[in-house]
């Protein structure tokens, strides 16, 4: 998988005095086929560097490269068509469709790029997920932690080198939490996935392969210095 990697990024809103710095010269690099956890406190700018990286909010300036591809010098479609089939998006809110069973939620993304179905893959993935026996429900009729499975599914359906999760277990109990990022650690294993996720949670972070911590918008000294 072709590395992902921020250079010197910045992302300041408003101006003059009334200016905000949310992301303060960031430099690192993504390990492909790990768990990156991103954490800090709230306000510290978090979500805005995954946005930036995810491709979702454009920075002030610096680069962030797939590769050797300079995602911001991309056109709207070119950027979108890589949102679309390179990456996965999880949020704390599920944003599945209400008026369409699980399973078309789950292929959704295919359908919307146009792509041709992977049966196989996509089976595979709804019973590793263990949502088998939920493909024809609709989702309110599901649980919070299956619908969290369900969007997991749909992120992974167009077979994404990476997933970026902002906060997907903030809404679950603990024994949901558990379940779920079992599953996502599951996923970087069994389909060879990049996972960057935004959590505040401790032992979330712990799981983690590389933990990068941010505050003020800048990265802290010791992830300064593995970047």
């Amino acid at each position: 998988m072709k590395k992902l990697t921020a250079l010197s990024l910045n992302k300041t809103y408003g101006k003059n005095n009334n200016e905000v710095r949310a992301i303060d010269e960031v430099t690192l690099e993504i390990q492909p086929h790990k768990f990156t956890a991103i954490v800090g406190a709230s306000g510290s700018g978090k979500s805005t560097l995954l946005h930036c990286l995810a491709g979702l909010d454009k920075p002030t300036s610096g680069k962030v490269m797939m590769g050797d591809l300079d995602l911001y010098t991309l056109n709207d479609d070119k950027l979108s068509k890589i949102r679309r089939e390179e990456f996965g998006f999880i949020f704390q809110s599920f944003n599945l469709i209400p008026v369409i069973n699980i399973y078309d939620n789950i292929v959704l993304p295919i359908l919307l790029s146009s792509g041709k179905i992977d049966k196989k893959y996509i089976d595979d993935l709804i019973n590793k997920l263990g949502l088998e026996k939920q493909i024809n429900k609709f989702p309110n009729e599901l649980s919070g932690g299956q619908q969290q499975r369900v969007a997991i599914a749909r992120a992974l359906a167009n077979k994404p080198k990476i997933i970026f999760a902002d906060e997907p277990t903030g809404n679950l109990d603990s024994k949901t939490t558990e379940e779920v990022m079992e599953i996502l650690k599951m996923c970087v294993k069994e389909f060879n996935q990049t996972l960057v996720m935004i959590t505040h949670n401790d032992e979330i972070a712990k799981m983690a392969d590389e933990v990068i911590t941010i505050k003020d918008g800048k990265l802290l000294e010791e992830d300064k210095m593995r970047a």
